[in-house]
């Protein structure tokens, strides 16, 4: 854990707007990424892994223009996944740079990037390990702004978010309820 908070550490200025939300952030959602893990021993999660990938999924958004989270970058914010991806496969972390481009909404299709026109390379970027689908879903529930970024958002809230990308991103999410349960009441 301290490789990644030494890493976010130097692409976040500690002190920072940025710094204070990509840590509470992604202690945030690592906390009940642990926690869904630890309610569903029977998918034998790695941990070890997933508190990592957890901590360094959003490290992206610090290339990006998003004023409102402290990041001054070129990018699209949407750009943030894959522009993770590479920073933590230039630092050494490939073990969790799929993390990075794998967790935005509930994954991205490579068709989907296609016939909306993304910014992003034409791959599919959907979650496939037990450990990226568990982040993806738990990152669901915190936000990067706002008043309380350590408060849940309400299943409401993130239909609301996901519907408007397509039916699609609501049964992916209705999905990730049967397979890990909405443990985050119990935050």
């Amino acid at each position: 854990m301290d490789q990644a908070i030494a890493l976010l550490d130097k692409y976040f200025t500690p002190g920072s707007l940025a710094h204070e939300i990509i840590i509470v952030h992604s202690t945030s959602v690592m906390n009940l990424a642990l926690k869904i893990a630890e309610k569903n021993p029977h998918l034998r999660v790695n941990t070890t892994l997933l508190a990592k990938a957890a901590m360094l999924h959003d490290i992206g958004i610090i290339k990006t223009h998003a004023p409102d989270l402290g990041c001054y970058g070129e990018l699209p914010y949407i750009c943030h996944g894959y522009l993770g991806r590479e920073i933590l496969e230039n630092e050494g972390f490939g073990d969790v740079a799929s993390f990075c481009e794998r967790h935005t909404g509930t994954g991205i299709t490579k068709e989907e990037i296609i016939q909306q026109n993304l910014p992003i390379p034409q791959r599919d970027m959907m979650p496939v390990t037990i450990e990226e689908l568990i982040l993806c879903y738990a990152d669901k529930f915190f936000s990067k702004s706002g008043k309380n970024l350590t408060e849940p958002k309400k299943l409401k809230k993130i239909y609301a978010n996901l519907i408007r990308y397509g039916e699609n991103k609501v049964r992916r999410f209705d999905e990730f309820i049967g397979m890990f349960g909405i443990y985050y009441v119990y935050i």
